[in-house]
């Protein structure tokens, strides 16, 4: 009960005028990070998900009056943080006539040769595995769960499909994945 108390508390602060920057900032730095990770799963590169990551940021802050308390307020970010990364993908999609498919075999390659990348080979097979072997739903709730740590609730929430559905995805990825695991080694 606490907890409710205190995120009601703080998105109080972050509706009143007085007190939004301060609460804005401490929004800021709890989420930043994550969200950021969370949309870099789906846009893939550093520059798409810092600008995906901003504009999260920018509806968050013009659009809290409109939280109405459904979900958590995490949930409800992450769900922002969702349309925005899906949003982005499908501006691409229209300037470079391209569909996700065809920009999907650069993936690898592109984690890779990115600086923040620190992964060893299991890491690399892990994300090829979820790359090349995996529909996208179970690419997706399984980042969600796995690498974000969100509970199925919340999954569903942010996608706005049946937890059971989500469960199934999940499960159906995991299985696929020891397979494949267990094949390398």
């Amino acid at each position: 009960m606490q907890a409710l108390n205190t995120e009601a508390n703080f998105i109080k602060q972050l509706r009143d005028p007085k007190t939004k920057e301060k609460a804005f900032l401490e929004l800021l730095d709890k989420y930043q990070e994550r969200l950021y990770w969370y949309i870099r799963k789906i846009v893939i590169s550093h520059e798409n998900a810092d600008d995906a990551s901003q504009n999260t940021f920018i509806r968050i802050y013009r659009n809290i009056e409109s939280f109405k308390g459904n979900s958590s307020l995490a949930t409800w970010m992450f769900r922002i943080a969702h349309n925005e990364a899906l949003r982005l993908l499908e501006k691409q999609n229209k300037t470079h006539l391209a569909s996700l498919d065809d920009v999907k075999p650069s993936y690898l390659e592109d984690l890779t040769q990115d600086p923040y990348f620190d992964g060893d080979e299991t890491k690399l097979k892990l994300h090829h595995v979820i790359d090349s072997k995996l529909t996208n739903k179970q690419r997706m709730v399984f980042n969600m769960k796995y690498f974000d740590n969100l509970s199925f609730r919340e999954i569903s929430q942010i996608l706005e499909v049946n937890e059971n559905t989500l469960k199934s995805a999940y499960y159906s990825a995991t299985k696929i994945i020891e397979e494949e695991m267990i094949q390398t080694f």
